[in-house]
């Protein structure tokens, strides 16, 4: 198994790992209508550099040169440039000059967005891993919190986090659902 950043090449295996992190979220980030436009939604911003879904924020795990998981982080006091082109192509695609992309990330924090594992590879500690070496990226960054959001009845996630050493701080409210928030403060 090899951690690595992600590359451009790895979206198509990426796209359909993000959309079973992010779910619902996918349809508001890539204004798709119909779940058959998520993936070539989700991998036309993962090539794009400049934007929240881009390959630049992600690492991967790969299993026999296939990705079998990913993470993706930002800092939260990026979200706002980082959220702006799918802001705006949201806003063209619409038509409608009011949209806004929810922001998720508390500005003074290091934000894991999504993570997935293959169902395949599930349970085998690579979730693990990738928060780990998340966490290990934001201490390299100077960054001394980390935080996340997951799904109320994701109990084996919540679980994860907080074996990990990850605590609540309370619950957001994202395209209509509701989150936990959780953080962990690096040494």
């Amino acid at each position: 198994m090899t951690l690595r950043p992600a590359r451009k090449s790895d979206a198509s295996e990426a796209s359909v790992l993000m959309f079973d992190a992010i779910e619902d979220i996918a349809y508001a980030l890539t204004g798709a209508e119909k779940e058959e436009e998520i993936l070539p939604g989700l991998a036309l911003w993962f090539v794009q550099e400049g934007n929240r879904l881009s390959y630049q924020h992600m690492l991967v795990k790969e299993v026999d040169q296939h990705v079998v998981g990913f993470i993706l982080c930002y800092h939260g006091s990026e979200a706002e440039t980082i959220d702006r082109p799918i802001q705006e192509r949201l806003r063209q695609l619409k038509n409608d000059p009011s949209i806004v992309v929810e922001k998720e990330a508390d500005e003074d924090e290091y934000y894991i967005d999504s993570l997935a594992v293959s169902p395949g590879h599930a349970g085998k500690g690579i979730a693990t891993d990738l928060i780990k070496a998340a966490e290990e990226q934001a201490s390299r960054h100077g960054y001394r919190k980390i935080g996340l959001i997951v799904t109320i009845d994701n109990k084996r996630a919540l679980d994860l986090y907080k074996r990990l050493g990850y605590t609540l701080n309370g619950e957001k409210v994202i395209h209509h659902s509701p989150y936990y928030h959780m953080v962990k403060h690096l040494d």
